[in-house]
């Protein structure tokens, strides 16, 4: 594994701001975030599957766009959150850093019952929503730039704990140095995102919201 990227504050910085004024499907991740929060403190009437749902449905719209999200898709989704409710007690306020080798099998395990429904992309949205600085964002193009190549659905954990494994080491140079209220898997995925998805900072902005892959 050769490319390791170790973005600097300034990268960050410039990224968030590119990531801001292009992407408007940053709004529903700051949704679904305050939606999920307060399903989990049971301060509101939706549950976490419907919260996570608004999620699904705009940031990895491609990969329903041949898989309708319909009331058994739904049903699933239920079942699915319901069995991992665990994971919430388990991650949620955990940090990246805090990643431990002997909870390999452990994480591969949750990833891949989330990829089995989702697919690799919505797997790590929906997981980092349940667990926002324990389990990090990627979609295809970021796996690739980072020598990750995702195979088809249910093949990818061990990537995906591999991709734990970097961006840990990333937040690693990164600690210390960033405001308080700054999130660093957000922050990362954001320059991943500019980065590799949309293929730099400079000269182009991000045309097409819905192009990444699934």
């Amino acid at each position: 594994m050769e490319n390791i990227y170790y973005p600097t504050t300034e990268d960050l910085k410039k990224a968030a701001t590119q990531f801001r004024e292009n992407e408007p499907r940053d709004l529903f991740y700051r949704v679904a975030t305050e939606l999920i929060k307060l399903a989990i403190s049971g301060e509101t009437i939706l549950k976490i599957p419907e919260a996570l749902a608004v999620l699904l449905q705009t940031w990895n719209a491609n990969y329903y766009r041949f898989r309708p999200f319909n009331e058994d898709h739904f049903q699933k989704l239920e079942k699915l959150i319901t069995d991992s409710k665990w994971v919430i007690d388990t991650y949620r306020k955990r940090s990246i850093l805090s990643l431990e080798q002997n909870e390999r099998n452990k994480i591969e395990g949750i990833f891949k019952s989330f990829e089995t429904l989702l697919g690799p992309v919505g797997a790590s949205k929906s997981l980092h929503l349940l667990a926002p600085t324990f389990f990090p964002l990627w979609d295809r193009a970021i796996a690739d730039n980072y020598d990750l190549t995702l195979g088809k659905v249910g093949t990818n954990a061990t990537l995906y704990y591999e991709f734990m494994k970097i961006v840990r080491s990333q937040c690693q140079k990164l600690e210390g140095k960033l405001p308080p209220d700054t999130n660093p898997l957000k922050a990362i995925d954001e320059f991943n995102y500019c980065k590799f998805t949309k293929k730099g900072f400079e000269g182009s902005k991000i045309k097409d919201s819905l192009n990444e892959k699934s």
